[in-house]
């Protein structure tokens, strides 16, 4: 597997973007065996180093007669546009109609193009597409495709500023790099046409790679292609790590810093256009390896859905282990100003784990665990709390006292008991108990509660609650 960096349009390089993909590519656990941080027998890897190649195979179109030096200004450009327009015609672009009425090396004496060569002019070399040819290749995912050439246009190659486009350099690379298979988005598929084309015109064309084009990631309501700002617009990442602008330092949340598992994440993009043709969805990176192929992806668009996305990494968290968790939940803590210890955390994080998507929803499950609850719902206090609730809790405030042992099993059975001598229902002493210790109608067992905050936390709520009752 090979990381290759892809820099030949100057006007859309990004400052930071390259450490960046490294950061991601890391962050995801994909290793590389060879490329620009790797090194390899292919070097150099990035595509900017590799200019003096590309002008070597551009020269070779030229020479075979596949290509051509075109120096048609930006004016005339667009007045060709129009005026195939105004026409009405089937291929309103640079084609292999249009360009023998235009400034090129096909209309242009030997003598004029080296004239302007030699002065500098500016250019490009286009790719000379076959008149009235039927274009046939095939896509692994789209099958068989046949393109026509006279809807082709006579696509730039190479550029005067010495940079090749990304037609030219990806096939020169992917057949010196001896790559197997070719796999991008779909909206690369009008591209396949031209490059099977230079293929054969290199006479490479039995050593093609496979291709295969992706479906499109859709938005949540599947209309449309999935962009940045429809996951800062809906409130959910879509960069895997954290990216800020170099331009405006705008900030895109990233998988990562929303709580994401590396391994989750992967998964997540896994089942987005592919499914493995069983029930299982969680995979490991091992397990992707083996069961994918190509021919499992659809083509049609897969949809983003945010909440899918929220449970693959419910699944990875209830899987770890509560003391892998531990450091992050205790940075949470400790960033609370609240001292615990590892013995302590790690119990919480087993009680609360289940009900949480993420490591950063612990506390919300678990601050009670921590410290008396600031308030009460009111919803559940109308609900719950009767004319006798006070006294029940007067009266079992008092029996708590005299308990030496407070482990859960024991108050179980203390309560049990108590009840029974009350002639009272066990849900009068719970619920009111749960509300005393939490604030509301959530958390683990109360006694369990009960037993990790300790006695003398346990009888300070129930009389902090009983005058919150009282006053009110």
């Amino acid at each position: 597997m090979i990381l290759r960096i892809e820099d030949t349009d100057q006007n859309r390089f990004v400052k930071d973007a390259e450490e960046y993909i490294f950061e991601s590519l890391s962050w995801c656990g994909i290793q590389f065996d060879e490329g620009v941080n790797e090194g390899g027998p292919f070097a150099p890897y990035r595509q900017s180093d590799r200019k003096v190649i590309y002008r070597r195979y551009a020269m070779q179109l030229i020479e075979s007669g596949n290509a051509y030096y075109a120096f048609d200004t930006p004016v005339e450009l667009e007045a060709l546009r129009k005026k195939l327009e105004s026409e009405k015609a089937l291929n309103t672009s640079y084609s292999p109609v249009s360009r023998l009425t235009m400034q090129n090396s096909l209309t242009l004496s030997k003598q004029d193009v080296d004239a302007k060569l030699n002065s500098g002019a500016n250019y490009v070399i286009r790719f000379k597409t076959p008149e009235k040819e039927d274009i046939q290749f095939t896509d692994i995912i789209r099958g068989e495709i046949t393109v026509k050439s006279s809807a082709l246009d006579d696509k730039v190659l190479f550029k005067s500023d010495g940079m090749p486009t990304y037609h030219l350099a990806n096939v020169v690379d992917d057949y010196l790099m001896k790559i197997s298979h070719v796999i991008r988005g779909e909206e690369w598929l009008p591209s396949l046409a031209l490059h099977v084309m230079l293929y054969s015109a290199f006479g490479w064309g039995n050593e093609m790679p496979q291709f295969a084009h992706l479906p499109l990631i859709l938005k949540p309501d599947g209309k449309g292609k999935l962009s940045k700002r429809d996951g800062d617009r809906l409130g959910f990442p879509v960069f895997p790590v954290e990216w800020v602008s170099p331009d405006n330092g705008e900030i895109s949340s990233g998988f990562r810093e929303s709580g994401y598992f590396p391994e989750a994440f992967v998964n997540i993009l896994a089942f987005l256009g592919w499914n493995p043709g069983t029930e299982q969805e969680i995979f490991s990176m091992d397990e992707l390896i083996a069961s994918f192929s190509l021919e499992r992806v659809g083509k049609s668009g897969a949809r983003f859905d945010p909440d899918k996305a929220k449970w693959y990494n419910h699944q990875y968290l209830i899987q770890k282990d509560d003391s892998d968790l531990a450091d992050d939940f205790r940075s949470i803590v400790s960033g609370k100003g609240i001292q615990a210890s590892d013995d302590r955390i790690v119990k919480i994080i087993g009680l609360v784990k289940e009900r949480t998507n993420f490591i950063k929803d612990f506390w919300e499950q678990s601050y009670f665990f921590f410290e008396c609850p600031g308030s009460y719902d009111p919803q559940m206090v109308k609900k719950i709390w009767k004319e006798n609730s006070s006294e029940i809790m007067n009266s079992f405030e008092k029996k708590l006292r005299d308990q030496d042992d407070f482990d859960a099993e024991h108050l179980d059975t203390m309560i049990k008991k108590f009840t029974e001598e009350q002639k009272i229902g066990i849900g009068q002493v719970m619920t009111p108990m749960r509300l005393a210790l939490v604030g509301a109608a959530m958390g683990p067992g109360v006694t369990t509660i009960m037993e990790l905050i300790g006695k003398d936390e346990v009888l300070k709520r129930i009389n902090r609650i009983l005058e919150a009752i009282k006053s009110n």
